[in-house]
């Protein structure tokens, strides 16, 4: 295997691909990415066993010989990244290693054979659909921030894809907390369907939604999703298991509405928080007529409060909640007001923009 390649051109789909390749893994063939050199194409794999990602790039030069080599994954990133912007790469393997070589710098890797890279399997999709990019990292960045981390229950550690007629949703909750965003799209289905992204799935592709206006073709099989732009091919098994009825959480009696700035409240939000208790992150509220206050307070005695003016009509109410969550909902909603919904100090707010806005956002009360 010989071939050429500027440094610029690789660095990119280099370092998403090795993106996916854990720091720790079981087997030594996963801490590489497998190079494939195809005519005037080279492809790089990175893979973890859940999550495959699949970058191509045309080469400048036509390549010297076709074939395919595993390399170590970190190494050649850090190599990659300390050349000098412009240079010219050449690679070349013999008797198991790896060479490459810019200017007056020469390296030599070891390898492991092709042969012994894991493939995930291809399954048959049962579902095709193609959204322009901006849209699908739309849905993700919307909601990804309430999936949860580390949570028993694995299937909360990921985000549901429902498929209906007409429109795609996703939705991420880690049990205090949900987010909701749906797209209409054209899609054609009589049944609707559910699947489940694996957290580290949402999270490696949401980095590959870079160029807005093009399109991404996704394919749902039973146990594994596939999406496909011009330079990535990115495969994720899904989570095999049922993610709770999310219309049970969206709160039906709120009928204490709320009208904000967005600006203002998060700017508020974020004052309190800074002395709120670390542990907790509680912060009140006390809603009057047009006014809210926020208050927090921290075992060290000390106490912050904010009033806001707000739109509001109604009984005086008061809440606790997490202001870390509140924070995070009104980071990633737009528009100048934010609609909260309330209904007693013991339910869910609903949260979500004053327009029709294509999000909803559910908030656990915390008890103070």
């Amino acid at each position: 295997m010989k071939f050429v390649i500027s440094r610029d051109a690789l660095l990119k789909p280099l370092n998403l691909v090795a993106g996916v390749v854990e720091r720790r893994q079981t087997l030594p063939i996963l801490a590489n990415i497998l190079l494939v050199v195809d005519g005037e194409r080279v492809s790089l794999t990175g893979t973890d066993l859940e999550v495959e990602l699949v970058g191509r790039v045309v080469l400048s030069v036509a390549a010297g010989e076709d074939g395919e080599v595993t390399v170590p994954a970190r190494k050649l990133v850090d190599i990659c990244k300390s050349l000098p912007e412009g240079s010219d790469m050449e690679f070349s393997s013999a008797e198991g290693k790896v060479t490459v070589k810019s200017g007056r710098s020469r390296f030599t890797l070891s390898t492991l054979p092709a042969r012994e890279f894991p493939n995930v399997e291809d399954s048959m999709g049962t579902h095709k659909f193609t959204v322009k990019q901006s849209q699908l990292k739309r849905l993700i960045d919307r909601t990804s921030f309430a999936m949860a981390q580390q949570d028993v229950r694995y299937y909360l550690n990921g985000m549901l894809w429902e498929l209906e007629s007409k429109q795609i949703r996703v939705v991420a909750t880690d049990g205090h907390r949900l987010a909701m965003c749906t797209l209409a799209t054209d899609l054609d289905i009589t049944e609707t369907m559910q699947v489940i992204l694996p957290r580290k799935g949402v999270i490696e592709l949401s980095k590959l939604l870079l160029e807005e206006d093009a399109e991404i073709a996704v394919v749902i099989g039973s146990n594994h999703i596939r999406a496909t732009t011009d330079d990535f091919t990115f495969t994720s098994k899904l989570v095999d298991g049922k993610f709770p009825d999310y219309q049970r959480v969206l709160p039906r009696a709120a009928d204490k509405i709320l009208l904000g700035s967005r600006l203002e409240l998060r700017q508020a939000f974020s004052r309190t928080a800074i002395l709120s208790n670390e542990k907790y992150r509680g912060v009140r509220l006390k809603l009057t007529e047009n006014n809210l206050e926020i208050v927090a307070n921290n075992p060290e005695q000390e106490e912050a409060e904010e009033m806001v003016s707000v739109d509001y009509q109604g009984d005086s109410l008061e809440m606790g909640f997490n202001v870390g969550y509140l924070l995070d909902v009104l980071g990633v909603l737009s528009g100048e007001q934010v609609k909260l919904s309330l209904a007693d100090p013991n339910s869910s707010a609903l949260l979500e923009e004053s327009e029709s806005g294509d999000s909803l956002y559910v908030v656990m009360p915390m008890r103070l």
